[in-house]
């Protein structure tokens, strides 16, 4: 396997941009990602995009094709990824895969979603479509619903509060102020979330991810390629994929996403490293309780000791570990398609120094963690500022 680095990233602003289509977004953050990398799209071999639901959301399959047309790449490769949320992420795999089996080269990683062109109801229907039709959506359990189901059972199992869930909303507000792609830039407090609208107790509106249009886009080259472009590559140290079951029900566990576990641990595996390595992570905080789960399950603290973390602000700005630098999908935004690509962008702006208000002082390992659903697909990236973490 060849090593991998990603030399350029873009993206969009997330939020309702009520004013562009799919293909102005995937257009403005492609653009940007080979400005940043500073190569031309007719260097570009092959393209991956990751797209949950185009068809449900504006109508729109054949996500690839459209993609590659609007960016002038054609006559190139271009195939669109669907894992729910998660596909974004395992776009990002696929690309780093096809370099480092010596297929490519010089690669585009894509993440698009176009949500809020359909009313709240059909948004959350099509989201639903990530769950189990049968025994989840049939009988009218939504996420939410199914995450309040994780979170009264971390609040049985651990003694986690809303207080502690509000906290993690907090935490990823700040961040998000400092963050200009970020849909909401608005500070909240924990009395906020509290007091906001129930929608699945105990998760109230604040403690949910919002519904977001946006794209995002990485560039990502061989090792070869990556030094005759650019002086500072972030290398791609590990990256690994995991699945579970579709339904909630069927796991033994409503306090853990197992796939995330096993995710993690072979890309610990795989680059070398321990979680109190990683300096900067960016995790799927579709709602507080998951951030929490993913805290957990990640390794950075022992399981069930989430909530107490937040409490003690463990994973704010500057901490051992910095957790959501960008404000997470809580405050930046979900446009799911495109979130696991995003995720990418903010670790490689903080391993460069990029990151502006929100940069993390001598940041050299970054974690990215993207979920499908409930939990179904999971996929954990490990970047660094080293090409061999076992050499630094």
């Amino acid at each position: 396997m060849r090593r991998v680095a990603v030399i350029g990233a873009g993206m969009t602003r997330f939020g309702e941009r009520w004013e562009e289509g799919m293909r102005e977004l995937a257009v403005e953050a492609g653009v940007r990602a080979l400005e940043s990398a500073g190569v031309r799209g007719s260097q570009i071999q092959a393209l991956y995009v990751g797209n949950m639901s185009g068809g449900r959301f504006i109508g729109q399959e054949h996500i690839g094709a459209l993609a590659a047309d609007y960016l002038g790449l054609n006559p190139i490769p271009s195939t669109r990824i669907e894992a729910a949320c998660a596909s974004g992420g395992l776009a990002f795999r696929q690309a780093y895969l096809s370099i480092a089996g010596g297929e490519f080269d010089l690669v585009v990683a894509g993440g698009i979603e176009k949500m809020t062109d359909v009313l709240t109801g059909q948004a959350t229907t099509t989201l639903g479509g990530a769950a189990d039709q049968e025994w989840e959506t049939f009988f009218g359990a939504t996420f939410p619903s199914i995450y309040a189901l994780m979170a009264r059972r971390h609040m049985h199992e651990y003694g986690t509060t809303e207080e502690q869930l509000a906290m993690v909303a907090v935490k990823n507000h700040d961040n998000g102020l400092k963050n200009p792609y970020a849909q909401f830039r608005k500070k909240i407090t924990v009395e906020d979330v509290l007091n906001s609208s129930p929608v699945a107790t105990p998760l109230k509106l604040l403690d949910c991810s919002p519904i977001t249009d946006g794209a995002a886009a990485v560039v990502l080259a061989s090792e070869e390629m990556a030094r005759k472009i650019t002086d500072d590559p972030v290398w791609i140290n590990a990256s690994a994929q995991a699945s579970d079951t579709l339904a909630l029900h069927s796991r033994s566990s409503f306090t853990s996403i197992p796939a995330t576990r096993l995710a993690a641990e072979k890309a610990y595996q795989k680059a070398g490293i321990k979680p109190k390595d990683v300096d900067v992570a960016e995790v799927h905080d579709c709602f507080t309780i998951a951030e929490i789960m993913a805290v957990e399950d990640l390794g950075f603290v022992p399981k069930g000791e989430g909530g107490k973390a937040y409490e003690e602000g463990m994973f704010e700005l500057g901490s051992d570990i910095s957790v959501n630098t960008s404000g997470g999908l809580k405050a930046c935004g979900h446009p799911v398609g495109a979130t696991g690509i995003k995720q990418v962008a903010e670790v490689f702006w903080q391993l460069r120094g990029e990151a502006g208000e929100r940069q993390i002082p001598d940041a050299e390992i970054g974690l990215t963690h993207n979920v499908g659903g409930s939990g179904a697909t999971v996929v954990v990236h490990v970047l660094s500022r080293y090409p061999d973490l076992r050499q630094r």
